[in-house]
This record gives structure tokens, sequence and C-alpha cells, in this order.
């Protein structure tokens, strides 16, 4: 197995190795065989793991924000991990790293790990690697992981998929509110922050936002706080702290931590048996029969759908 065997990298791992953490990443960004024995090893630390996503348009200064966060965290003394997810080199699909040159302030800090993970073309800017990637962090002693998004448009959502807590963050002079509705960001949002909020703007920012939760959000016990940041000068960052630690206490008294873990396990099950399928399936195009009838379909004899089909009923053949 390239790279060393998972369990004998996982005891390293904890024992501190950070190269070893890296490589278990790196198995989990591949998939296969190796990703599974990662999985396997790591999937009871699922739960002691915190994470919190953080999302919105580029520029907004989530990077700048997650670099004052671990600051703060850190502190307090708490470990935390971090995960940049980037978009696809177009040459090497590899992370572009933007996002951890930013951060390299805790480079050296044993107590924080920062790992950028490529899109590799998924549209949603969450690599799929991302939850697993989050497990080995938690069962390596960085329960606390802030997973910070591309922000590529309306499918920023998916973020909430993955997080206990969804930060979006927003400027003045974002655009306007019906654009942010249609993205889905009232839908996912646990708390809003407002960056940059030295420029012109913030109130109108701010009434757009309530407007809008008064609009679309059911009233109930949470209703996303708006927080105001200066994340370069690290202003509001510990106000910031304080909303998503509202949250997650709100999450565990609700019994909703509970079923957002449960969502996403079901989800994560769904998700790895349709790339199973999807990798048989593909396997068998390329196969003569499936050669055999693509060809079919483009001489007329037959349409795509049963050729689908007969593919399809044949992969456990």
């Amino acid at each position: 197995m390239r790279g060393g065997d998972p369990e004998a990298l996982l005891t390293s791992a904890q024992a501190g190795d950070r190269r070893a953490i890296a490589r278990l990443i790196s198995f989990v960004e591949r998939g296969g065989d190796a990703a599974s024995a990662v999985s396997r090893l790591t999937w009871s630390a699922a739960r002691k793991a915190s994470l919190i996503g953080l999302t919105g348009a580029p520029g907004a200064g989530k990077s700048t924000l997650t670099n004052a966060l671990v600051r703060l965290v850190r502190d307090k003394g708490e470990r935390v991990g971090v995960l940049a997810i980037d978009p696809s080199s177009p040459f090497t699909n590899g992370a572009i790293l933007g996002d951890r040159v930013r951060m390299q302030d805790h480079a050296t800090d044993e107590g924080v790990f920062i790992r950028s993970m490529a899109t590799r073309g998924h549209i949603g800017g969450l690599a799929l690697a991302t939850p697993e990637a989050a497990r080995v962090l938690a069962a390596v002693g960085y329960p606390l992981v802030l997973i910070e998004t591309v922000g590529v448009g309306q499918v920023e959502v998916e973020i909430a998929g993955a997080a206990d807590t969804t930060v979006v963050v927003v400027n003045p002079g974002w655009g306007d509110a019906v654009q942010a509705n249609k993205a889905g960001l009232l839908e996912v949002a646990d708390v809003f922050v407002i960056n940059k909020a030295d420029r012109p703007g913030v109130a109108e920012v701010r009434r757009d936002l309530e407007a809008m939760l008064d609009m679309h959000v059911a009233p109930g016990p949470w209703r996303p706080p708006i927080v105001e940041t200066v994340a370069a000068r690290g202003e509001g960052a510990a106000e910031v702290w304080d909303a998503i630690s509202a949250h997650r206490a709100h999450l565990v008294e609700s019994g909703e931590l509970e079923r957002r873990q449960a969502k996403r396990a079901t989800a994560e099950v769904r998700e790895i048996i349709v790339r199973t399928i999807e990798a048989k399936a593909v396997a068998a195009l390329h196969a003569p029969d499936g050669e055999a009838l693509c060809d079919q379909v483009t001489a007329g004899e037959i349409d795509p759908h049963a050729a689908a089909e007969s593919i399809l009923k044949n992969l456990d053949a």
C-alpha cells in the first residue's frame, strides 16, 4: 500500500508525527482500499469532532477570519485543525494552497494542523474526502476542525452537510439580497458574519439579512445571529466564537446535533454506494461488451437508455 500501513501511520500520528497525519489525509483524498482502511480506523472518533464550516463569496475574508479564530482558540489552549478546500489546480489537480499561505502564523504551532484539499473539479467546492479528513484530525488529537470552502456561488450550501455549525461570511456591498437568497445562504447559515465592517454599508447589509430572516426563517429556538468583524485586525473574532459556542450548546440541548450527525452518516453511506456503482459502471462501459453496446447506439440499433440498462444489469453478473 503506497505510503505505508494505515494502522501504523495512525499510531505514529497519535504520537505527534505530523507527516503521518498528512499521509493519512492523502489516503482519504486518493480513495480506494487505503481510504476505506483509514475510515474503519477513525470512524469511532467521528463523534468527538466539533465541525465548524466557514463559507461565503470569494474575497469575503474567510481565510482571514479563520486565521483569527485559530489564534483565539489557541489562546484558550485548545488544539484545532483546519481544512481549507481550495480550487483544484488546472495542471495537477492539487490544491492551490492560497488559504494555507495566509495562515503561516500557525505553521510551527504543534497545536494547529492546516491542510489544503483540492476540490478536484467537484462543483460544490467541498472535497468529497473532507468528512474523512476531519475524522483523521479528530482521531489524532484535533477535536475541533474548521472547514473553509472555496465560495462558488449557489453551491456553497454543500458545506452545511459537513458541519455542525455553518458560518456565512458576507461584506458591505456584497450585492443584492435576492442573489444571497437564491444561493441558499439563509437555509444553511447558523451564524452570519459581516466582515470588513469598517467599510460603509454595514447597516444596509444587516437590515437586508434581518429582513430575509424575518421572511424565510421559521420562528424557533435558534435565530442566526449577525456578528460584525474586521478580521484583518482580529476585531469581532471573540464575538464570532461566542456565537459558535452558543450554537453548539443549542445543538446539544435540543438534540439537533445527533440528528445532524445521523444525517451526515446516511449521506456518506449513500455517497460511497453511488461512487462504487459509478466506478463499476464506467469500467463496464469501457470493457469490450460495453464498447459494443455503444457502437450499437451510434448505429441507431438501440437507444442510450437500453445500453445503460444492459450494462447495469450485468455489473454483478
